[in-house]
């Protein structure tokens, strides 16, 4: 089984990104939505919230998580996997995060080297998008802007009001202003948006699906990493889905209503509300 955290119900888009990738094997999705959200949080509440989720896999016996969540994935996960995955009685765990595949992927679709990646507060303070676009070409240039009101008109289902349009032009401005021909949408609650960005910023900018991102890059770390995929549960017919199970830390009825209409999956008797 793959484990799928995020903070809320953005990291639902990722998860469907890796059930359409890769339908055979069972998921384990985790939305800690009673503390979401994350992005406004300090580094240090940040780290503590996101071990909580890791414990939770590991009593699980999940043998491969993904930190869907942007915030979590800049913020704690550095931290966690220099905690945790390095001492003797988890070496056989691993945990990936959002922010090394999507930054490879940008750096890959840019021509102008210029890149903007607009997020919440704490994953744009961290620059952990400028970091890894730097190892990759330290000439690429990165401008990122803090987009805070934006993940809870989202979970709100505000996302195509004209209040979040007005809202997320204002975000925008300072990017149009850069020119960068790649937008990294560093948070997971953003794909939702997806058209809205395409529609403000037109076709010179190409923003980035990170969802696909992350399931594309979890899709080639499981043909390099035969070990860690002969541990995971799955179908051998790869057209036949997998279990999938949902879990929440608050409002089970909220997040399948969230799940169902935004992005077609989940159901109300799956949904479980589990303790951090």
């Amino acid at each position: 089984m793959i484990g799928i955290f995020d903070s809320g119900y953005g990291g639902l888009t990722v998860l469907k990104a890796c059930i359409k990738a890769l339908p055979q094997y069972d998921y384990l999705y985790l939305g800690d939505n009673l503390r979401v959200p994350y992005g406004s949080r300090s580094p240090e509440t940040i780290q503590q919230f996101s071990e909580d989720a890791l414990k939770f896999f590991f009593n699980k016996k999940i043998p491969l998580t993904i930190f869907a969540c942007n915030t979590a994935s800049a913020a704690a996960l550095p931290y966690l996997q220099e905690k945790y995955l390095r001492t003797p009685n988890v070496t056989n765990k691993k945990v990936l995060g959002v922010i090394i595949p999507v930054a490879e992927k940008a750096a890959r679709r840019t021509r102008n080297k210029r890149i903007a990646v607009i997020g919440t507060r704490a994953t744009i303070a961290s620059k952990a998008y400028e970091k890894e676009l730097h190892k990759i070409d330290p000439s690429i240039r990165v401008f990122g802007v803090a987009a805070p009101l934006l993940t809870p008109l989202i979970e709100e289902g505000w996302h195509h009001k004209p209040e979040a349009r007005s809202i997320l032009k204002k975000y925008l401005a300072p990017v149009k202003d850069f020119a960068p021909d790649v937008l990294i949408l560093g948070c997971t609650h953003y794909p939702i948006m997806h058209d809205v960005f395409e529609d403000i910023l037109g076709p010179r900018v190409h923003v980035l699906d990170s969802s696909t991102a992350v399931a594309d890059s979890l899709a080639d770390y499981l043909k390099r990493h035969p070990e860690i995929e002969s541990q995971l549960t799955k179908n051998a017919d790869p057209s036949k889905p997998g279990t999938r199970i949902f879990t929440c830390t608050d409002s089970p009825e909220r997040f399948s209503e969230f799940a169902k209409k935004f992005l077609g999956i989940g159901d109300a008797t799956t949904v479980q509300k589990v303790q951090l």
